[in-house]
């Protein structure tokens, strides 16, 4: 019995070394609002399911078709992997950006796919590889006339990432797929956040949720971002100017050669809420409306090359979606959902944070870096203002 259950054994503790050695904004004492879940993550949402598939490689001299490569692709499940749909609905703060497949999640008020994030050119072949997925699994169980649309989105990773070269091939989609698990959730470079920078640092993939009550009942927000956003001088953190105080600290613009036409505060973010108390699409879409509440807290705007794209979805009410019979639903009223805004709003902020926390420096094509926020120097930033736990 020993040695059949301690490699599983030192798996687990390996995968929760790997974890714990990676800071998160809480571990350096920043204050944020509200109660989390164990986790403090979106799969503290039960049910939902995360995974990531990484692609970094080479250096130096971009080479189109060759690297450096420094990209990747992140999936969530709501439910698993199986074919069971929630309501949903999103919105866009700021339309530079893409996500594929809402306009029938508007139609229809479901979600029947998973969420898939990868960089800018890349959408095609990952919506191309879920819907090769779905055949190959039997995602629709045996129905011989179904159609769908897999939800897709991106942000751009050009200024370190090969992004010409499409990097991303169908088996990276496979791999993420196939790696999305309950438990935590890995942050910072990873996945699709593997290229991404945020309000003037290394940026990428970020968690974060919230515990409320209402009616006596507890019910859990997860969020999570894949951070790619904003200008240095605008960013904020537990209410201090952390940018302005930081503002000639490590600037990537002063190591990139001059073909780079990044400027600062290009970029996009794209967010999940993913709730377990039972909303319909209308009180959804009221939910995604306050993620915006969230960036501004640590400082975005959604500027004009800013992709601002956001999906809610809720896992209540597993039987809705039903083709041929009338089924009951539950929902909670209007008047006893502002708590669920506040917990969106404060998980949206406590993300991007956690994203910027985990990311590490990274060095791209053309010698192109993206510096991760100082840890030391942004704690006696916080200090100087008496913001730290």
């Amino acid at each position: 019995m020993k040695n059949i259950f301690f490699p599983v054994l030192l798996c687990l503790l390996t995968t929760t070394l790997l974890f714990s050695q990676k800071p998160r904004a809480r571990d350096l004492g920043i204050p944020f609002f509200g109660q989390t879940g164990p986790l403090n993550a979106i799969t503290d949402v039960e049910g939902v399911e995360v995974g990531h598939r990484t692609i970094i490689s080479g250096s130096g001299k971009n080479e189109v078709g060759k690297g450096p490569i420094r990209t990747g692709v992140t999936a969530i499940f709501p439910r698993g992997k199986k074919f069971n749909p929630v309501y949903a609905n999103w919105y866009s703060l700021n339309g530079n950006g893409e996500m594929t497949g809402t306009t029938w999640v508007t139609e229809s008020g479901f979600l029947e796919t998973p969420i898939m994030i990868t960089n800018t050119n890349s959408v095609g072949v990952v919506r191309d590889a879920v819907l090769k997925w779905y055949v190959n699994t039997n995602w629709y169980g045996n129905e011989d006339w179904w159609y769908t649309y897999p939800v897709v989105a991106e942000t751009y990773d050009g200024f370190l990432n090969d992004i010409y070269g499409f990097h991303v091939k169908e088996e990276h989609v496979l791999e993420a797929i196939e790696n999305a698990s309950t438990g935590p959730v890995e942050e910072g470079n990873v996945g699709g956040g593997t290229g991404m920078m945020c309000l003037g640092f290394k940026g990428g993939i970020g968690t974060s949720s919230r515990l409320v009550n209402i009616n006596n009942q507890s019910y859990t927000v997860g969020v999570l971002v894949q951070a790619n956003f904003g200008s240095k001088q605008k960013l904020t953190i537990a209410g201090v100017p952390v940018g302005m105080e930081l503002r000639d600290t490590l600037n990537y613009e002063f190591h990139a050669p001059p073909q780079s036409r990044r400027q600062d505060g290009d970029g996009s973010i794209i967010v999940i809420v993913a709730t377990d108390a039972p909303l319909l699409p209308h009180q959804l879409k009221r939910i995604v409306h306050r993620v915006p509440l969230g960036i501004g807290l640590v400082g975005g705007r959604g500027s004009n090359g800013s992709g601002d794209i956001f999906l809610a979805f809720s896992t209540a009410n597993e039987n809705a979606f039903n083709r041929s019979e009338t089924v009951q639903v539950e929902s909670l009223p209007n008047d006893r959902i502002s708590p669920l805004f506040d917990a969106t709003t404060h998980a949206v902020e406590e993300a991007i944070i956690n994203a910027m926390i985990a990311a590490e420096t990274m060095e791209g094509i053309n010698g192109n870096k993206a510096y991760a926020i100082p840890h030391d120097l942004l704690k006696n930033v916080l200090r100087k203002y008496k913001r730290l736990n």
